[in-house]
């Protein structure tokens, strides 16, 4: 039986893997519980990272601004 690591399991979530390594995952998995289980952990994990909403805090966007001000304004002086 195949050992897939979990590089292997990430390209073929996100249908990366060529044809042949798709299907050899897939027939693996139909009889693997540890490999669908794997599997499983992987996609979930991969839905949550989608999920996730990162903001910078208004302070720091308001420091790059400002900065961007006084630099340009050097610039063109």
């Amino acid at each position: 039986m195949p050992f897939y690591t979990p590089e292997d399991l990430v390209l073929y979530l996100y249908k990366e893997t060529s044809p042949q390594q798709t299907i050899a995952i897939e027939e693996t998995a139909q009889t693997d519980w540890a490999l669908r289980e794997k599997i499983n952990v992987i996609k979930a994990s991969i839905e949550k990272l989608e999920n996730i909403t990162v903001s910078p805090r208004v302070e720091i966007v308001l420091d790059i601004l400002n900065y961007a001000k006084v630099n340009t304004a050097k610039e063109v002086l």
